[in-house]
């Protein structure tokens, strides 16, 4: 293999969109002020990179606010191409006739603060010459739903019909119902906790562990290092452990076994179709997010508790009475339906836990477009 060759192989140091990159449907909001942020300090200049379905009624009634998982993005629907490196991660559910109807909606979809698909994040530049990296400061996710409340402002919307959200943007889409239930219509909380567990912590130290054990990490200063350079390998890593926190133990047994991939010999250095299909997950995520926004966001999810400071989860959750869903997944390891009854049990506008029946695992609430689909419509019904 020729060395250009090699080059071009290799993985860049960061997957983050890049001052310069296409814009694809992007667009942006500059927040006015510097963002007070509950861990201290405050962080200014912060962009918000978002994307827009539909138009924006006269009296902005018709806006609905849909928040991404971990390493999701602005992107929820249309295809990958230049400024996207993925397709929508929920093309399904959003267009003329689809459960979020862009004939009767307007939907808006920010990439999340903290983020590396546009938003302020460890990747952007701080000033005219140097990026974040470690200085980017500690976020809880009441930070980024302070953000998005701003950019809620800049786009004229001072209430949302819905807020809805899955993962990492349901604990978002509890913060909105619960920090600002005046503004937020009615909620549809997917596959997420009140508080993050000591093991949903665990899995998150260990991933953020990883990353930070690579030689390429560089202490968090890895950005302008050349192809191959930065902390991929242990991206990589913290990713296949996410996978396999994402999906159920039934389905890879039934999917791969013990399987050799074809061609190799786990008793002579290959893999398993397994390891394989892990090793895939990681060489697509490390080409397209970054390791330092993965960090700030991991550590925010941990960080999650709709009840610190308010009295505790059950106090909190008593201030959001809009008409609320909660819906889990029935083979979810990672947020097991326990933590979604806990939630319907106590919201209320929630009247019961929805169970969304899959095979897939946490990643069930992305899968299942049909039958979230449906909790989308009956939401927007409400609404």
């Amino acid at each position: 293999m020729s060395t250009a060759a090699a080059t071009v192989s290799l993985p860049p140091a960061t997957g983050a969109w890049r001052e310069g990159d296409p814009p694809g449907r992007r667009a942006w909001v500059t927040l006015p002020r510097a963002l007070p942020l509950e861990a201290g300090g405050t962080l200014a200049g912060v962009r918000i990179a978002y994307e827009t379905w539909g138009r924006l009624a006269p009296d902005a009634s018709n806006a609905v606010l849909l928040l991404h998982a971990l390493t999701g993005d602005s992107h929820a629907a249309g295809p990958a191409g230049p400024g996207h490196p993925s397709a929508g991660w929920w093309d399904a559910l959003i267009g003329p006739g689809a459960p979020l109807d862009t004939r009767r909606w307007y939907i808006v979809v920010p990439n999340v603060l903290g983020g590396c698909q546009g938003s302020t994040g460890p990747a952007s530049l701080r000033n005219a010459t140097e990026r974040w990296g470690p200085d980017f400061p500690y976020l809880t996710q009441r930070d980024q739903v302070a953000a998005e409340a701003a950019l809620a402002d800049a786009l004229g919307v001072r209430r949302w019909a819905a807020v809805i959200g899955g993962s990492m943007g349901g604990m978002r889409a509890l913060e909105w119902a619960v920090s600002r239930p005046e503004r937020t219509g009615a909620l549809l909380a997917l596959a997420c906790p009140a508080a993050s567990s000591a093991e949903q912590i665990a899995w998150g130290s260990i991933q953020t562990a990883a990353i930070r054990a690579d030689p390429g990490w560089r202490d968090g200063r890895y950005h302008d290092a050349p192809p191959g350079g930065g902390p991929h390998r242990g991206l990589g890593l913290a990713r296949r452990i996410a996978h396999v926190t994402y999906r159920s133990e039934p389905e890879l047994a039934a999917r791969f076994g013990q399987t050799p991939q074809p061609g190799e010999n786990p008793w002579r250095g290959g893999r398993y179709q397994v390891a394989s299909y892990l090793d895939h997950h990681a060489a697509k995520l490390v080409r397209r997010f970054d390791a330092g926004s993965y960090v700030t966001l991991v550590d925010a999810m941990n960080g999650h508790d709709i009840g610190r400071g308010r009295g505790g989860t059950a106090a909190a959750l008593r201030r959001a009475r809009m008409p609320a869903l909660i819906a889990g997944v029935d083979s979810d390891r990672l947020y097991p339906l326990a933590q979604q009854a806990e939630l319907a049990a106590a919201l209320p506008g929630a009247d019961h836990l929805r169970t969304i029946e899959s095979p897939y695992g946490h990643d069930g609430f992305l899968i299942e477009t049909e039958q979230v689909g449906a909790l989308v419509t009956e939401l927007l019904s409400r609404a």
